[in-house]
């Protein structure tokens, strides 16, 4: 097959190799953008403050980093370039979820129930908070990546 443009062969090259240079471009943005998600987090679980155990539990994990131990879907995830993650989750605060979603009133065969918790959002609604200047901050990144790959 032969070349069409003059340092096509170049520019194809450049071309693959712009993926990865973004994905590490993005790592200090993503870090950075899980923690202000995370700090808003515990502002809004502030509210629902009884021991600060969940608290306490809320951590942002940037790439190559590894989630807590006891944070969604069993913890010790970990970040690749690229991915950021907010969890919330320790031994002594196993209730993020229910704080978040709340519960349902359930009745038991024996008569007894258990009370209906209503839902205090800490981390959806944290996120939608800071998703407008995430999705910007990410932007602005690749941006400036490809432009400086292109050069």
């Amino acid at each position: 097959m032969g070349r069409y443009v003059k340092g096509s062969e170049a520019l194809a090259r450049r071309l693959a190799a712009i993926p990865a240079e973004v994905a590490k471009a993005l790592n200090p943005a993503l870090k950075r953008s899980a923690e202000e998600v995370a700090a808003d987090a515990r502002s809004l679980a502030e509210t629902s403050r009884r021991t600060g155990a969940l608290l306490d539990s809320i951590d942002a994990t940037g790439p190559g980093e590894t989630t807590p131990a006891y944070a969604a879907n069993g913890g010790r995830r970990t970040a690749e370039d690229g991915q950021a993650f907010v969890t919330a989750g320790s031994p002594d605060a196993r209730h993020g979820h229910l704080v978040e979603f709340g519960t349902e009133e359930r009745h038991h065969k024996d008569g007894t129930s258990t009370g209906k918790m209503p839902a205090e959002p800490f981390l959806l609604p944290a996120w939608r908070l800071n998703m407008k200047r995430v999705k910007n901050r990410l932007r602005r990144v690749i941006r400036a990546e490809v432009k400086r790959a292109a050069e």
